[in-house]
């Protein structure tokens, strides 16, 4: 699927690294100058998420949480902090992460670690997470990378813990971004990538509200 857009698979993911070495650490920076969509998403992210966690049978927890592509912590400050005792960020780009400890003020004392890592190559703790969000980001992996990451987050989740991704999703087809180095995939190929890493779809929902111009977002939920 993604082999035949993306090529040199090495090439793919050093030029997303210094993409993003070249933005600003700031929520715009973050959402590629779409940072008025913010609330939006945060809102709809929140109402989504919080269907499963908290009391209840068959509930995630609310111990620890992983933001996966973290960033400066745009997520980890307005979705995560507030409902988890502890997140976890991970991110490729140390300037994001450096400038994440001021961004998320006194709140960020809970954060547990801050990984310097690509996704591609990141290990979760297992059985350490309650919920693993991973929002923004599974275009800067390959169709492979991803299946893999996938079933290291399975291993990664407490008891009834589940995975969140949250992205956008083409018409049809994998579409390259030359751009950030990057693909977006249709649903269909997501849902076969999911199948793949041994997952299932607890919960499918589309984004509303955003501007009309950019692709449209999903939100699943996985276990």
């Amino acid at each position: 699927m993604t082999a035949k857009v993306i090529g040199d698979e090495n090439g793919f993911y050093t030029r997303a690294e210094k993409y993003w070495k070249k933005i600003p650490p700031t929520v715009d920076g973050m959402l590629g100058g779409y940072g008025h969509i913010s609330n939006i998403d945060i809102n709809s992210s929140k109402r989504f998420l919080q269907r499963f966690i908290g009391e209840g049978s068959g509930k995630a927890g609310v111990s620890c949480a992983l933001d996966c592509g973290a960033g400066i912590g745009r997520i980890t400050k307005r979705l995560l902090l507030p409902l988890f005792k502890v997140v976890d960020m991970v991110d490729v780009t140390e300037d994001f992460l450096a400038k994440a400890k001021t961004h998320l003020g006194e709140e960020g004392k809970r954060v547990g670690n801050y990984f310097c890592c690509g996704l591609q190559d990141f290990i979760p703790q297992p059985q350490r997470y309650d919920v693993i969000w991973i929002q923004w980001v599974i275009g800067h992996l390959t169709d492979d990378h991803l299946a893999q990451f996938l079933k290291r987050c399975q291993k990664g989740l407490r008891p009834n813990g589940i995975i969140c991704v949250k992205d956008n999703v083409s018409q049809e087809g994998v579409i390259e971004d030359d751009v950030d180095s990057s693909v977006c995939r249709e649903l269909s190929t997501l849902h076969t990538i999911v199948q793949l890493a041994g997952l299932n779809v607890l919960a499918e929902e589309k984004q509303e509200d955003f501007p009309d111009e950019i692709y449209q977002v999903y939100s699943l939920a996985l276990r």
